[in-house]
């Protein structure tokens, strides 16, 4: 078995330098993370895990999904990912290994990984992005059977812009009719509130999806919908997030912890930025991965 690798000196020192910074050049930063970890991940465990890459869930050629599967999952739960990117960039492969290592870290616990792709603004715009997990989930429930699948233990995971995607699914928003219902959502430094505010680095990227008319932003947000019916939730936040995403995700677990009189589960990655937060799993800093399993098998209500 394959030894867990840690993250090396080197590159904690380089997440303790641009750490402090990371607003002031977010695409830079995000793209040296990206590079980083590919190094430390290319050598993480894998095995046992069968990869089918491309799997397409609709007609457009953004509309695929890759399949990390367990050795003979039977009754397995099933976590789809959506990854950021800000509406208009990104992709599920953002390298050979970053977004790949979330989806092969569930998968070496036993958990099948989907890391679906989806359309991008501005070709589509609001809701199109919670419409193709839509129909990334419907398609799973269609083949759930043949992929030893349990669709009720179906979770969403986004990070970033894929959270508003994600989470909006998860909470019944546009878009989301017709899809299976989800057991539990996961959110990592998720932009669950649209703003285009002048501190914002992506506000043309928001506006790109959204639309520029910001009187609609609430009520197309996710956090909007969060109450006390909504569906389990674990949320976590790096120390150095994009401009305000730490915030509205605080204030995502405090509006659930507010109707359901119950905090949701909830980490912050001291060190960690927004990118890293997501492209340091399945490495041996294994207190999110764990974390997430452990939410997976036992969400709670």
């Amino acid at each position: 078995m394959s030894k867990e690798i840690e993250v090396p000196r080197e590159l904690r020192k380089l997440m303790a330098e641009i750490g402090p910074k990371w607003a002031t050049n977010v695409p830079g930063h995000v793209m040296q993370m990206v590079k980083a970890f590919s190094e430390v991940l290319e050598r993480c465990p894998k095995e046992g895990v069968t990869i089918r890459r491309d799997v397409p869930y609709g007609t457009h050629k953004r509309q695929v999904l890759d399949i990390y599967s367990p050795a003979n999952p039977k009754n397995a739960p099933v976590v789809v990912f959506v990854h950021g990117g800000a509406f208009t960039d990104g992709e599920k492969d953002r390298s050979p290994e970053v977004y790949g290592n979330v989806t092969m870290w569930f998968a070496r616990h036993g958990i099948v990984g989907i890391n679906v792709e989806y359309r991008a603004a501005p070709e589509a715009q609001y809701p199109a992005g919670t419409e193709d997990v839509r129909g990334g989930c419907q398609w799973l429930e269609k083949n759930a059977a043949s992929l030893g699948v349990d669709i009720k233990q179906l979770f969403v995971f986004g990070h970033s812009a894929g959270a508003a995607h994600s989470a909006a699914y998860a909470y019944g928003a546009p878009g989301s009719e017709g899809g299976p219902k989800v057991a539990g959502s996961i959110v990592v430094s998720g932009r669950v509130r649209a703003d285009n505010l002048p501190t914002n680095p992506n506000a043309r990227k928001v506006e790109a999806y959204y639309g520029t008319d910001n009187t609609v932003y609430e009520e197309r947000s996710a956090l909007h919908l969060a109450d006390k019916d909504s569906v389990p939730t674990f949320i976590a936040i790096a120390e150095y997030e994009n401009p305000m995403l730490d915030v509205y995700c605080l204030e995502l677990a405090h509006k659930l912890a507010a109707a359901k009189g119950k905090s949701p589960r909830f980490m912050q990655l001291w060190g960690h930025n927004h990118s890293s937060i997501i492209a340091h799993i399945n490495t041996a800093e294994d207190g999110l991965g764990k974390a997430l399993v452990e939410f997976v098998r036992n969400p709670g209500k």
